[in-house]
């Protein structure tokens, strides 16, 4: 006889992960909903270091859930990339819109509450055990309490319990700092309706990008993301975050956050029986760092899983990973750690970025996959006769980098 549980699944994390996994649960078995319990050491709303850029795949995943965006955003239809002094534009066929994570998420979480899912705040996960035997999860949260589940979906993060647990990967995280700040008046007409990704830091050791985002009230959200292979310290990252931003007029007056990052990584796992990992706890996308539309993407697919798991007893959960890395997300989070390794090795970057910043039909194929109208990982054709061209084209384009 199969033994009761306090709650047939329990969610670690209410952020976009966890929220989009409990609400595509909810909507797939409606009468599962009081049977969900979300846990969230943070009490809504929160502050959530991030570039706040929702994409087109972000947009169709939260259309898919049900789940309008009813926060302040700033509408972006065109990028910018920057390399010293040569820039370039790229129109996007749908808008990003920038959002703050604090407002957000927490009104993805109020949307899953008007739903009926249970979302206690303020209590987060503190340990966790699987009783084989017995076929459950037990589990203890920060508040004290003892809960027994049959499914742990871990959605808490880079820190994630889970995810530690399972061991995903043994590589070094990605190092994210951000900051949101007053837009100097000069820079209005700059970054009007438009994203900056400025890689000339990189000649000063980053292996990232520097942004800046409009945000709404007339702010801007800036941050820099490295890529581990050049040891560089969270000080020194944040010291290049200043000098990046200096002649845009910008200044860290209080500083940025740093945080953390795991890279997707297609052969590892991200579950065992009765545990999954979703969103950041399974690994952002390695090129951009970016999270939302992952763990967006990601939670109705980890909903498919348990509901399986929950119809047939089986809670192995030996296809979710492979699931993953079939479904559109996977392919492209793939896609785009392999890319990283290229544009974002220690040695050779500018072979690479050379590519990025002049062959157009590049940026197009890139920028139709942020609009969401792309998948860029099922162009191989398009993509192989970007590396084609560049093959020849390369020498006269790193000529023209290095002229800056």
């Amino acid at each position: 006889m199969t033994p009761a549980v306090d709650r047939e699944v329990i969610v670690a994390g209410a952020g976009p992960a966890g929220i989009a996994t409990a609400v595509a649960l909810s909507a797939r078995v409606p009468g599962l909903t009081s049977r969900i319990l979300c846990l969230d050491k943070a009490s809504f709303p929160r502050d959530k270091p991030c570039g706040g850029g929702l994409t087109g795949h972000a947009h169709a995943a939260l259309a898919v859930l049900g789940l309008p965006i009813r926060v302040p955003r700033v509408a972006c239809g065109e990028g910018r990339i920057v390399y010293g002094h040569r820039t370039r534009d790229v129109a996007l066929g749908r808008p990003v819109d920038i959002v703050r994570r604090r407002e957000f998420d927490a009104d993805l979480v109020e949307q899953a509450r008007a739903r009926g899912i249970e979302i206690a705040t303020g209590e987060g996960l503190a340990s966790f055990e699987v009783d084989a035997r017995a076929g459950l999860v037990r589990i203890v949260t920060s508040a004290g309490r003892r809960l027994t589940t049959r499914v742990l979906v871990g959605a808490d993060g880079a820190g994630s319990r889970v995810r530690r647990t399972l061991a995903v990967d043994d590589r070094p995280p990605l190092r994210l700092f951000q900051a949101e700040v007053e837009a100097p008046a000069a820079l209005a007409p700059t970054i009007a309706g438009r994203m900056i990704y400025d890689f000339s830091l990189m000649t000063r050791g980053l292996r990232g990008y520097l942004w800046l985002f409009p945000a709404p009230d007339g702010r801007i959200n800036v941050g820099a993301m490295h890529t581990p292979t050049r040891k560089v310290s969270g000080a020194e990252i944040e010291g290049l975050l200043r000098e990046g931003l200096r002649p845009y007029g910008v200044a860290l007056p209080d500083g940025a956050r740093g945080w953390p990052a795991w890279r997707y990584r297609a052969s590892a796992s991200i579950s065992a029986p009765h545990l999954l990992c979703v969103g950041d706890a399974a690994g952002i996308d390695a090129l951009t760092g970016e999270g939302i539309a992952v763990g967006l993407e990601q939670g109705p697919i980890a909903a498919a899983a348990i509901a399986t798991a929950l119809t047939s007893g089986d809670f192995a959960f030996a296809g979710y990973t492979a699931a993953v890395r079939r479904a559109v997300v996977g392919r492209e989070l793939a896609l785009d750690d392999r890319l990283a390794s290229l544009l974002y090795a220690r040695h050779g970057f500018s072979v690479w970025l050379s590519l990025m910043l002049f062959d157009r039909r590049m940026q197009e194929l890139y920028a139709a996959r942020v609009s969401g109208s792309e998948v860029l990982a099922d162009r191989k054709t398009a993509l192989l006769g970007a590396l084609g061209r560049h093959a020849f084209a390369a020498p006269a384009r790193l000529a023209m980098l290095r002229l800056g």
